[in-house]
């Protein structure tokens, strides 16, 4: 029997999208599966909605914050309920996993900063021998690079760094007084360090291609944890879906749980995904002749740790017994803050959406007293508004009158680290306990190394001495313990790459070394982080791959 579908994509987010838009541009009958609800872009959101139409004054009340932990009332349709999709962790190693069960996934939730990885990055685990090779280099990945940029829109600053290749940028944002100044100062005091505007997927200039999909410039208002109703940051609901669309090769099944991959032991090929519908649990098989897992470095994991058959009796493709190993995050909760003295008679316009970002330069530039790898950091300078009187006691016209004034100047740093591979950081089945669907609960293990907390201590003494240098007063390091793994939301390296089929999953293709036809693009992908947001890595891993498989279907080798 005819498969119904060229390609199956299952997840449709950051990764899924793009992998969606790739295949469907290429001729490929395409479903896209996934696990939440429709939602539909603009209509859904919450960006318009005025401040005084929000209750609570857009706080949670006490009783449900354990529910919707980290949202207010204008996100909370984008969370999840807390116990509504149980995991397990072992009592003495917390792991935050945040997810994004809707369509467009955490497209519509992430913080938009977006940089390349460099060759740095590719050789790392070759030359201090942590995880494996990267079976790809910065050469064999740029183009791509340069390919989701270009759709998605980028704005940054191009500086010539070996360890930040530049980019396909728009117009950069700018920074405000206070940065400016900051910049001048910290690069005085550390010539080996440069501060740079975010390199952000937020369109400031936008092209043909993104104004005929709907899309349009950054308006500067900073909703978009609501979602945008102006496209101008890119998600897969503003971009990659709707570029699919326009193809009419897509088809879309909503609130359709990814359960497991089919295998055909005769062929060596997946043949199908099967899902449990949330709202019925009955499940139903959809078929094809390709398979791309974009479910999250953890869902995909899952996935596939759940497709069990006689060949692959631990899970579909895990003849390395490497599904599930080596989970990652950005090592996070490094830092300062300080206030500022001065620029009084200043301010800036608008709310825009972007920091500043100071480039890794342990082990590039300057070298690290005893760690590997190294860090970067984000940060901004920025004035209290009148919102800061929401924690304030207070009432009556003076108390009014007080907020009419901005407050004084203060700056943020926030590191965010390389964390090492480990094969003993894992993802399994849980034995005995099941989510409400019948599915085995995901259980993680997985925790910080030595060098992972070296590093971390060395970038709050950092973080410190820099804005002390430029000048802050009342500089106060982040706490001495790094955050639980989980709490960067950068998860990868479940199903990683690398040259051979005894120690990795996946090729140089994100195709399984066991099972030719089945692609991983998410972050599960990765073999190592790098310390840079990694969303624009998985766009173009994702972008690749799909041209790759592609490629192989035409031919016939797959």
């Amino acid at each position: 029997m005819e498969p119904e579908f060229d390609a199956i994509v299952v997840g449709s987010g950051m990764s899924g999208g793009w992998a969606a838009k790739e295949l469907t541009e290429r001729g490929l009958k395409t479903l896209v599966i996934e696990r939440g609800r429709h939602i539909e872009h603009g209509a859904d959101y919450t960006d318009f909605d005025a401040p005084w139409e929000l209750p609570y004054l857009n706080r949670i009340p006490e009783d449900e914050q354990s529910l919707y932990p980290f949202a207010s009332q204008a996100t909370k349709h984008f969370r999840m309920k807390a116990g509504d999709h149980p995991y397990s962790v072992p009592e003495d190693r917390p792991f935050r996993w945040f997810r994004g069960y809707h369509l467009g996934g955490r497209s519509l939730m992430w913080a938009r900063q977006s940089y390349r990885m460099s060759d740095i990055d590719f050789e790392a685990n070759k030359k201090d021998g942590y995880g494996v090779d990267w079976p790809i280099r910065y050469q064999d990945i740029a183009p791509w690079y340069d390919h989701v940029e270009r759709f998605a829109g980028i704005s940054g600053q191009a500086e010539g760094l070996e360890q930040l290749p530049d980019g396909v940028f728009q117009p950069a944002m700018e920074l405000n007084c206070l940065e400016e100044e900051m910049k001048k100062r910290l690069e005085v005091a550390y010539p080996t360090r440069k501060l740079t505007i975010g390199r952000c997927a937020h369109i400031t200039e936008a092209t043909e291609e993104q104004l005929d999909l709907g899309r349009g410039n950054c308006q500067y208002r900073s909703y978009c944890s609501r979602g945008c109703s102006f496209g101008s940051y890119f998600s897969s609901l503003s971009a990659t879906l709707p570029a699919a669309r326009l193809t009419e090769n897509l088809t879309i099944v909503t609130d359709a749980i990814g359960h497991s991959v089919i295998y055909d032991p005769e062929t060596n090929r997946a043949t199908g995904v099967r899902i449990i519908d949330s709202n019925t649990k009955e499940g139903r098989i959809y078929t094809g002749r390709v398979v791309f897992l974009c479910a999250s470095a953890i869902g995909s994991a899952q996935i596939m740790l759940n497709s069990m058959s006689d060949a692959f009796p631990t899970g579909i493709a895990n003849s390395s017994d490497m599904v599930g190993r080596n989970l990652m995050d950005h090592v996070s909760g490094m830092g300062a803050g300080g206030s500022f003295d001065g620029f009084e008679d200043m301010y800036y316009s608008g709310r825009r959406p972007n920091g500043f970002y100071i480039p890794r330069y342990r082990n590039v530039t300057e070298d690290a007293p005893d760690f590997v790898r190294g860090y970067g950091f984000q940060g901004g300078c920025q004035r209290g508004s009148w919102e800061r009187g929401r924690g304030m006691a207070g009432i009556g016209a003076d108390f009014k009158h007080a907020l009419r004034t901005p407050s004084g100047w203060s700056v943020w740093l926030s590191g965010f680290g390389e964390m090492l591979p480990n094969p003993d950081n894992r993802v399994t089945l849980h034995p005995t306990k099941t989510d409400q669907w019948g599915m085995a609960q995901v259980h993680i293990d997985c925790t910080l190394g030595e060098n992972d907390k070296k590093l971390a201590r060395q970038a709050n003494l950092d973080a410190v001495a820099m804005l002390e240098a430029a000048g802050f007063k009342n500089v106060s390091a982040r706490g001495e313990e790094p955050f639980a793994p989980g709490s960067a939301i950068h998860e990868m390296g479940t199903v990683r790459m690398g040259h051979d089929p005894k120690t990795s999953v996946l090729n140089k293709y994100n195709q399984a070394h066991d099972v030719p036809n089945l692609f991983v693009t998410d972050g599960a992908c990765m073999t190592s982080t790098a310390c840079q947001n990694p969303s624009l890595t998985y766009m173009a891993m994702s972008a690749r791959a799909a041209h790759h498989a592609a490629e192989f279907l035409k031919a016939g080798t797959i």
